[in-house]
């Protein structure tokens, strides 16, 4: 377990599912391709650490990623776990600071300024998501669960407009027996049976 303590019960979970997926990785399994088109597990990893950063940055006035997420090299300088703890450490604090009334919080998402649940639910958002991402292209069970699913649902309302971006592809239509976790997946363009 680590040290990040934050009220978000939220973004707790989504730490806790990024954390065991990157724990989970074999030595062997840093490149593999991943349900993210054209990135490895490496990437993942870094686009995540790197958002993560990003909402602590935004919040603190603190530094950011030193690589640009949406650029991510493949290469991790020390270890992967590091990487993914101090990311997670730094947002988790940034986050420890925000009051759950806060009506404007800044965020590196669009519009720049969310209420303090839906920012931090996209905080949780894409650590959650990129946990999932990490764990099936490596053999892992999935730790996106349908009730850390139905917490992120305060998040969906900043999925559209990152569409523009190419932050997340587009929805997939839902399928019969289709859980929470799997109707999100399919919202942001990801199939729930996906695999390497």
């Amino acid at each position: 377990m680590s040290e990040n303590n934050t009220p978000w019960t939220v973004l707790t979970a989504a730490h806790e599912a990024l954390r065991t997926a990157v724990q989970g990785v074999p030595a062997d399994a840093w490149d593999r391709p991943t349900p993210c088109d054209q990135w490895t597990v490496t990437q993942v990893l870094q686009h995540a650490a790197g958002d993560q950063l990003g909402f602590a940055a935004f919040i603190t006035g603190g530094p950011g990623p030193e690589e640009n997420p949406f650029a991510p090299s493949g290469r991790i300088d020390g270890s992967p776990a590091d990487l993914a703890e101090n990311s997670m450490r730094a947002s988790a604090a940034a986050w420890a600071t925000v009051a759950p009334d806060a009506a404007e919080v800044p965020v590196p998402v669009p519009p720049n300024k969310l209420p303090a649940e839906v920012g931090a639910a996209a905080c949780a958002l894409d650590a959650a998501v990129h946990a999932w991402d990490i764990a099936v292209a490596t053999g892992q069970p999935s730790p996106l669960t349908p009730e850390l699913a139905r917490g992120l649902q305060p998040a969906l309302a900043i999925v559209e407009p990152l569409r523009a971006y190419g932050a997340y592809a587009t929805a997939l239509e839902e399928q019969p027996g289709d859980d929470d976790a799997a109707k999100l997946l399919r919202f942001l363009g990801r199939r729930p049976d996906w695999t390497a």
